[in-house]
């Protein structure tokens, strides 16, 4: 092991923030994580995955761990489904390519979500009508107190919309080191009719799907919506699509008779932030270096040398806006450090 110190975190995180790390270590195995803690040198430590679910606005005055478990395996298979593993550095959408290649379904509507396997049972990441709980088997996660690696089952992590354990009562008590999924081999099922995936499906002049043929789809509605990190620094959607009670959203429908809403319960409603956002006056908004992307108001971009706290603001701001003008509040999807 080998720790830098004073290094910036600008390759590291998605949003392109230039802070730096007091110290810095890549930790490529379990054995090499455990001495660290190990040590008990009482040093302050910050665990840094993929990047893609932050936002920096300060230098990090701490040992940052950056979490770099490589390797994926098939661990067991029957007729009908797949059970493969992904240790916590690999990269999400280069995993999910790899199991389109072995023709595993499930994974195929996450296509392009930016980050590592490791943090994707933290946030419950999810998109077009998909979310990781709906194929997640179980973690191994190493127990910061005892230094014990612990199985966390789909039940034990307690998945909710873009929420897990790992971020209510056991928050920075574990770090994930690898994940397992439970995928299929054959008579897949498709999701298709969320958002614009069938219609693109159409446009692709494709009536019988295969999981790849979503796999393109869905990538070819992101790229069309969704900055490149490595272009324009975002850590994709910023807001939460909030949810709202069915008494709340039949006072705010009165005044918006037109906004687009889904019913997840009998008592509770989903309002686009998109929407929301864009309703407000700030898609395609700049602020100099940053600013609100122009085909998608739910992402926060940094053209270029932006501050943490220019784009805190910024976020401060459309939540201030959203709320006075819909009486809905907004919350922060990437964790504010």
């Amino acid at each position: 092991m080998h720790i830098e110190h004073n290094i910036s975190l600008k390759q590291y995180n998605t949003f392109g923030i230039d802070v730096k790390a007091r110290q810095f270590i890549s930790i490529t195995s379990v054995t090499d994580l455990k001495s660290v803690y190990a040590a008990q040198d009482n040093s302050v430590k910050f665990i840094l995955g993929g990047g893609s679910n932050m936002l920096l606005t300060k230098d990090i005055d701490a040992l940052v761990m950056h979490i770099n478990l490589k390797g994926k395996e098939i661990l067991f298979q029957t007729e009908e489904d797949v059970f493969v593993k992904a240790n916590a550095g690999e990269n999400w959408h280069e995993f999910v390519i790899w199991t389109l290649e072995n023709n595993f379904g499930g994974l195929e509507n996450l296509s392009l979500i930016p980050g590592n396997v490791g943090t994707s049972p933290i946030q419950n990441i999810g998109a077009y009508g998909v979310e990781l709980k709906d194929v997640f088997h179980s973690c191994d996660a190493l127990n910061l107190e005892t230094l014990n690696i612990e199985t966390f089952t789909n039940a034990d992590c307690k998945f909710d919309y873009r929420n897990s354990i790992f971020k209510q009562e056991a928050k920075g008590k574990y770090i994930i080191l690898s994940v397992v999924f439970k995928l299929t081999k054959k008579n897949h099922v498709l999701h298709t009719n969320y958002g614009a995936i069938a219609s693109k499906l159409q446009q692709m002049q494709i009536s019988t799907p295969t999981i790849q043929d979503i796999s393109k789809a869905v990538i070819s509605i992101r790229q069309s919506k969704l900055p490149d990190p490595n272009n324009i620094g975002n850590s994709g959607s910023f807001f939460k699509n909030p949810i709202i009670s069915k008494t709340e959203f039949l006072k705010f429908q009165e005044n918006f008779p037109n906004a687009p809403h889904y019913a997840i319960t009998e008592n509770e409603v989903k309002v686009p932030a998109g929407w929301l956002i864009e309703t407000a006056g700030f898609k395609g908004k700049t602020f100099g270096n940053y600013g609100v992307h122009k085909k998608q108001a739910l992402v926060l971009v940094n053209y270029g040398g932006a501050s943490g706290m220019d784009i805190l603001k910024l976020s401060k701001l459309i939540q201030d806006t959203v709320l006075r003008l819909f009486n809905i509040s907004i919350e922060a999807e990437v964790n504010i450090i």
